[in-house]
């Protein structure tokens, strides 16, 4: 019965095909490590969040007056209501935390490097989605940081050449962050999900145009391929449970560990907290605006933090495939810019001192000359290298690239000699 059926489909939508082509079937180099398990932990931690958002969403009022009663009502009468908030809460953090590591392991090993960098930039769109999306959500619970957190974020755009106070209020709906704001936010935080999910299916797409890198950054040839499913299904089935384990700890045992603790007060606006804090990942992009004492500098200087990435298939100009895996030079870079982002971090957690703003400052010089130095030092530890001599397949697959971008270049100019 079940072949008749599928075999009925398949005569109407090419499913079989398609699963096999782009699941089961897909040829993936067989050296994959557990480093490439976070791209399908971050797939399932998008399911994890639409599916508990969905529930929440239908218990929430968005309304200034009813919003954090809303979430009490939620916590104590709707069944389950703790665990759905517990988990979207929890699952925030835990999608930054993929997030962030299948980033730090696609710098690492250089697969931004060509023919990658669409599937690259759409990493970064997806980042930036990511980002507005929880930005807007934190506002919604109304509590004193949701409150004051939007604030101040919004405040950001005054500095917009010439109609910055205009972007403000259309931010907000109003003068002030209000009822207007937490309505649009609540709608525009649902209608961010779909656009992530449309997202996710371009990234995908790029994805399964380019093939997956590998750790050596050395192209396989099909021989050395194997099929996805069942080696690497399992592989991530593994990594899955793991990630579970750590996920369910903290639902269970320690749910408001990354919550702050003013975010269980009422919004106030006559009342300012002590110290605002964004949640933990944005605290790193929180500390290089603190860092710079003028705020339309400080405002640049956040917004470039984030967009830098975006240029490293540019930055980069060594043609050593692998990334750290064969360059020693660039591995210490990896290194020392993990560094300075988990300083950054405790940078912007802790209250502004003078000590503080100066590590702050000084933090922030390392972060931004860790890529305006990538093009001279990679090129720089290329020639070194090759005066030292590299391994026979890392030589043959830089020769192959060489010789494929010098036929695109005549290729083109014999298009151009045509034309004319």
């Amino acid at each position: 019965m079940r072949s008749r059926i599928i075999k009925w489909i398949d005569h109407r939508f090419p499913l079989t095909s398609f699963v096999k082509h782009e699941l089961t079937g897909y040829p993936t180099p067989r050296n994959l490590s557990y480093w490439w398990n976070f791209g399908f932990l971050a797939g399932f931690v998008l399911i994890l969040q639409t599916a508990t958002g969905i529930f929440l969403a239908m218990h929430y009022k968005a309304d200034i007056a009813l919003s954090f009663d809303s979430i009490q009502h939620i916590m104590r009468d709707v069944n389950y209501g703790w665990l759905l908030r517990y988990m979207h809460a929890t699952g925030a953090s835990a999608f930054f935390l993929v997030i962030y590591i299948h980033m730090a392991r696609t710098m690492y090993y250089g697969s931004y490097r060509a023919p990658r960098e669409l599937l690259w930039w759409t990493g970064q769109g997806l980042l930036l989605l990511l980002m507005a999306t929880a930005f807007m959500g934190y506002l919604l619970p109304w509590g004193q940081m949701s409150f004051w957190g939007a604030t101040v974020i919004t405040d950001l755009f005054h500095v917009t050449p010439f109609i910055g106070d205009q972007v403000v209020i259309w931010l907000r709906g109003d003068y002030t962050v209000g009822d207007a704001t937490l309505t649009r936010f609540f709608a525009l935080h649902y209608l961010f999900l779909f656009l992530i999910i449309g997202a996710v299916v371009v990234h995908l797409v790029a994805l399964h145009k380019v093939k997956s890198s590998n750790p050596s950054g050395i192209n396989l040839a099909d021989k050395d391929n194997i099929p996805f499913h069942p080696y690497f299904t399992i592989k991530d089935l593994f990594g899955l449970g793991l990630f579970l384990i750590v996920y369910c700890y903290f639902v269970f045992f320690l749910p408001d560990s990354l919550m702050e603790p003013a975010n269980n007060i009422p919004a106030n606006p006559m009342k300012t907290p002590n110290h605002i804090v964004p949640e933990w990942y944005f605290l790193p992009f929180y500390a290089i605006l603190r860092s710079v004492p003028n705020m339309v500098g400080g405002v640049v200087a956040m917004g470039l933090s984030v967009m830098m990435f975006a240029f490293m298939p540019f930055l980069d100009r060594s043609r050593i495939p692998g990334g750290a895996h064969f360059r020693p030079v660039y591995r210490v870079q990896v290194y020392l810019f993990l560094l300075v982002m988990l300083v950054l971090g405790y940078v912007g957690y802790v209250p502004s001192t003078n000590q503080t703003v100066l590590i702050g400052q000084v933090a922030t010089l390392c972060y931004f000359g860790s890529f305006f130095f990538i093009p001279f030092i990679s090129k720089a530890e290329e020639r070194w290298l090759i005066k030292r001599g590299l391994p026979p397949e890392v030589k043959i697959q830089m020769e192959s690239e060489a010789l494929a971008i010098e036929n695109r270049k005549l290729k083109n100019h014999n298009r151009s000699s045509d034309k004319t």
